[in-house]
């Protein structure tokens, strides 16, 4: 297992995967302001927007982490960058880490998600050696929940009444993949047969 220092590019059919930079900053700036984005992860209404200055030395460092990994998802199609995909909270003894993706408007609804996901979990499984990757999901976010589902994210916990919403209270789902699981379904889980424990 290598850290996450080597900061690759990764090249599917629709989509490239490669190191975010600090000229990212504007994009992720008009990302961080789209009404689904700030719902879904969890940001209050009316918290201040991140200013430019800061999301530039932000996805200007990224490159310097060797405990992460920050990858800008490009739609092939035209070049732009429309999110991101990240592996972070490593836990190298345990060769586990926590994935998390943002995805603006322009990348939405047309399997560029899908598509960068089963690319960045090949990455992790098959070149850092990960044996499991985990996330959290808010309840109320289930074209997220469809999305790791499809490429072999299991459920397995329920952390109730995570977030206030709108005066609501949403549960968030925690749920991973493991290593001998992306063995069998290589992110395509309906066409694999099951894994057992």
């Amino acid at each position: 297992m290598s850290d996450f220092s080597v900061k690759p590019t990764l090249t599917g059919d629709n989509v490239v995967l490669r190191p975010v930079t600090e000229e990212d900053a504007a994009v992720f700036e008009e990302i961080l302001h789209d009404p689904d984005v700030l719902t879904f992860t969890g940001i209050p209404a009316g918290e201040p927007p991140l200013s430019l200055d800061y999301l530039r030395s932000w996805y200007g460092s990224r490159g310097e982490q060797p405990d992460r990994l920050d990858l800008a998802l490009v739609d092939r199609g035209s070049g732009d960058v429309v999110g991101e995909l990240v592996f972070n909270e490593w836990d190298e003894p345990n060769r586990s880490c926590n994935f998390r993706t943002l995805i603006g408007p322009r990348g939405r609804d047309r399997g560029l998600g899908t598509e960068a996901i089963r690319l960045f979990l090949a990455y992790g499984f098959e070149q850092l050696g990960l044996n499991r990757i985990s996330l959290g999901v808010f309840a109320f976010n289930p074209r997220a929940i469809r999305a790791y589902e499809k490429v072999g994210f299991v459920r397995e916990g329920v952390e109730r009444e995570a977030l206030l919403h709108q005066g609501e209270w949403v549960d968030s789902l925690y749920m991973s993949v493991l290593a001998r699981e992306w063995a069998v379904h290589r992110g395509h889980p309906g066409s694999a047969p099951s894994v057992t424990s």
